[in-house]
């Protein structure tokens, strides 16, 4: 018999805030319009190409959130998971090293990893010559770096693992330690993901038409919607067996109780439904749940042409003529797309609107598409008092499909 998993602790890093309360309250807020946080990307600069807006996590300091220390051995990617890391061992009430390090798994998603890093020891190699790379280039180039970074910084000596599987990683990070908390094979499970924000990786989305043009303001589910604004952050949830949780009396703020993963198998970049509907319905069966059952849906919206249109004929197909009672928003109009991070964030969203019952409101989008039809969450109308249970969504590259479902504890 498997054991149920809950949400203990919240650690997030983000352009709207570092605090659940803070995330929450810009979400419902609309950010004061939304578009504040959304900028000329000042982080990085290549001569003579020009500059788009994302929504950059600006005047990060890690000092602040992991005390002093020679952070010179990480990079940014592994700063952010560190540091969120940190932030959601302390909420769960695991501080300094309360959690023995051999009973916690640590399981990180991301999508490039230390681009940035690969990508200057690649141009100081070339072109300055092998005497100008650091020292510690090519320890931070390898994907699993943030994970090794962030277990050394908090002295996590259990299993360790890193997810990437294109933007759906930091929720597939999260449905296998509910894995191995279920299974009980571990006590404790932190996961989620972590991004940065590299020229690298702006250019490569841009070029294939996915980021939003003009301000860069993403507008998911509208008629006007031209592709996505690039994010970067880190977010993690622990999750603990809900009797483990119970005998030390951690607050909880909501039982994982359903997953689903699945691979389309039919494009490596354009999105299919029926594989979409297959990860539904496997986490609605976990959980033991019907369709009708489900008040609100975090989309993995991202704003994109085809992407909306065939998210919302997944979510028709498996809600049938329920599918009006579902509430949806995508929260990427927001916070933008941290891809590896994305689902971790957007699951921590997940989360809190259901322990608070308020939902983030779809913004930006004042024409929905009649091809995207759905009851899209509007701003001011958040109060949810009936909401016991919710989904996060989060597809990805390569047809990877990932849905966790979360009930309130």
């Amino acid at each position: 018999m498997q054991r149920q998993v809950v949400v203990t602790g919240i650690g997030v890093l983000s352009p709207l805030g570092d605090s659940p309360a803070a995330l929450h309250r810009a979400l419902c807020e609309g950010a004061r319009g939304g578009t504040s946080h959304m900028a000329p990307i000042e982080g990085f600069a290549v001569e003579g190409l020009p500059m788009g807006r994302a929504v950059e996590l600006r005047g990060f300091d890690p000092a602040r959130y992991l005390g002093d220390g020679n952070f010179r051995p990480l990079d940014r990617t592994g700063l952010l998971a560190a540091c969120a890391a940190r932030l959601a061992l302390d909420d769960a009430g695991w501080g300094g090293d309360a959690v023995a390090g051999g009973e916690l798994a640590l399981l990180v998603g991301t999508v490039f990893g230390s681009l940035r890093t690969i990508a200057e020891f690649d141009r100081r190699g070339l072109q300055a010559g092998p005497l100008y790379v650091k020292p510690f280039d090519f320890a931070n180039s390898v994907i699993n770096a943030a994970a090794g970074q962030t277990a050394i910084w908090h002295h996590l000596r259990g299993p360790n693992s890193t997810v990437s599987a294109g933007t759906a990683s930091g929720v597939q990070a999260i449905a296998l330690g509910a894995d191995l908390v279920a299974e009980g094979r571990v006590e404790v499970a932190l996961a989620g993901g972590a991004e940065e924000l590299c020229w690298e990786s702006f250019l490569a989305f841009s070029r294939a038409g996915m980021v939003a043009n003009g301000d860069g303001t993403p507008r998911p589910f509208d008629a006007a919607r031209g592709g996505f604004a690039l994010g970067e952050g880190a977010a993690f949830l622990v999750l603990e067996s809900a009797e483990r949780a119970r005998r030390r009396g951690a607050r909880t703020y909501a039982r994982l109780a359903g997953w689903g993963l699945g691979c389309d198998a039919t494009h490596l970049t354009k999105p299919d439904a029926p594989g979409q509907a297959r990860a539904l319905r496997q986490a609605l069966r976990l959980a033991g749940l019907q369709p009708r059952d489900v008040g609100y849906c975090n989309a993995h919206g991202t704003a994109t042409r085809i992407g909306d249109v065939v998210e919302r004929d997944a979510l028709a197909e498996v809600w049938g003529g329920d599918l009006d009672r579902l509430r949806v928003s995508s929260t990427k109009a927001l916070h933008g797309h941290l891809l590896g991070a994305a689902g971790a964030l957007e699951a921590v969203a997940t989360v809190l609107a259901l322990h608070r019952r308020a939902l983030p409101p779809n913004m930006h989008g004042a024409a929905p598409d009649p091809a995207c039809a759905l009851n899209l969450v509007a701003p001011g109308d958040t109060a949810a008092p009936e909401l016991h249970a919710a989904i996060s969504n989060s597809f990805a590259f390569g047809g990877t499909n990932s849905v966790l479902l979360f009930r309130r504890a």
